[in-house]
């Protein structure tokens, strides 16, 4: 689909019903794994074919809910069946590494939930198999093949709304009363389950800042429940905020030198824009589409499984990455290390204060 935009900007919505047809299984039988696969199912050309859990129960039980044909009760069945082609991995974030090994390695392309794991270094080893495997690995991260984010991204790169000066991303949700929140060992807190979206949205905007400084909360388990980071660019700041404890306006806009784009509240999710130029009446532009959004990143994986490609150049390996090198530095200002993991230590590019 072409969209006309202004001072004749084109740039093209897939759509996601025609892409190349895929079986998935998903490694996890969790929520999350239910809006992947109704949207797999309303949106695509895909089918859910199999699921897998740590319980055989869990799993048929979630399998007997959706009219899914396959259950399995352990991971390495699932991974290892021929009713797939592609998995999805819907586990917590402390399990993203070993599980996207644990399919890659038996020779199953993978996309994997946001966060990708749990720091940088965990998902360059996902991407160092799935390079000597020649197998396709992305990130979930849904928003940025959501149509309102394109043409916010297409707008930006046409130079419609000048130099990007700042950009802001919020996002807050009350969700103390989740247990796996405040668990360490599942690498709970605010951040990898919310602040990444502002700080990947700022990240699709800007790419990796000069330095970044950030300050905030953290519950009594030692995981962080609010923060607010700065990023500072050659000409450009940037603002994320993020907080566990709240519903907060979940907004986000970029402001440039000759205009601003407004995100609708709750900006992560299927919505719509504002565009005000210079000297122009604002505009708002929202393409409206059944499903949950999941369809788009799901289409996006089916057309790079299907052409051979490794990564996905909307959301490639380095941009995941690079937004979790951000995400280090700012646990590491904030004090946060899950169990397990190394110290954070400041480094290239995004190194900041002790």
């Amino acid at each position: 689909m072409d969209l006309q935009l202004p001072d004749n900007l084109v740039t093209t919505i897939e759509d996601p019903g025609d892409c190349p047809p895929a079986r998935w299984g998903i490694l996890g039988a969790g929520g999350i794994a239910r809006q992947f696969l109704n949207d797999a199912r309303e949106g695509t050309a895909c089918e859910v074919t199999a699921v897998g859990s740590r319980s055989l129960e869990r799993a048929e039980g979630f399998a007997s809910e959706h009219g899914i044909e396959r259950a399995y009760g352990s991971y390495e069945e699932l991974v290892a069946s021929d009713a797939i082609d592609a998995v999805y991995v819907a586990t917590p974030h402390s399990e993203h590494r070993a599980h996207a090994v644990l399919a890659l390695e038996a020779g199953k392309p993978v996309l994997v939930e946001k966060s990708f794991t749990r720091n940088a270094a965990e998902a360059r080893e996902v991407f160092d198999v799935a390079a000597r495997t020649g197998l396709f690995a992305m990130e979930a991260m849904w928003s940025r093949f959501l149509p309102h984010f394109v043409v916010a991204r297409a707008l930006v790169a046409s130079g419609a709304i000048g130099g990007v000066v700042e950009v802001v991303g919020d996002h807050g949700q009350s969700l103390e009363h989740i247990q796996r929140m405040w668990d360490p060992t599942l690498a709970g807190g605010a951040l990898l389950d919310l602040g990444v979206y502002p700080v990947s949205f700022i990240h699709s905007v800007l790419g990796v800042p000069e330095s970044l400084r950030s300050q905030g909360h953290l519950l009594a388990t030692g995981v962080d429940a609010s923060s607010a980071t700065s990023f500072v660019y050659p000409k450009a700041i940037a603002v994320a905020t993020t907080t566990l404890r709240a519903v907060s306006p979940t907004r986000a806009w970029i402001a440039g030198t000759g205009g601003r784009i407004d995100f609708d509240t709750a900006f992560y999710r299927p919505g719509g824009i504002t565009v005000t130029l210079a000297e122009r009446e604002p505009f708002r532009w929202q393409f409206d589409h059944p499903g949950g959004g999941f369809q788009f990143e799901i289409a996006e994986a089916a057309r790079c499984i299907d052409a051979g490609a490794r990564e996905s150049d909307v959301m490639p390996w380095s941009a995941t990455v690079e937004v979790l090198e951000m995400m280090d530095e700012i646990r590491r200002q904030l004090r946060v290390r899950f169990p397990g993991e190394p110290s954070l230590r400041p480094g290239h590019p995004v190194g900041g204060r002790d």
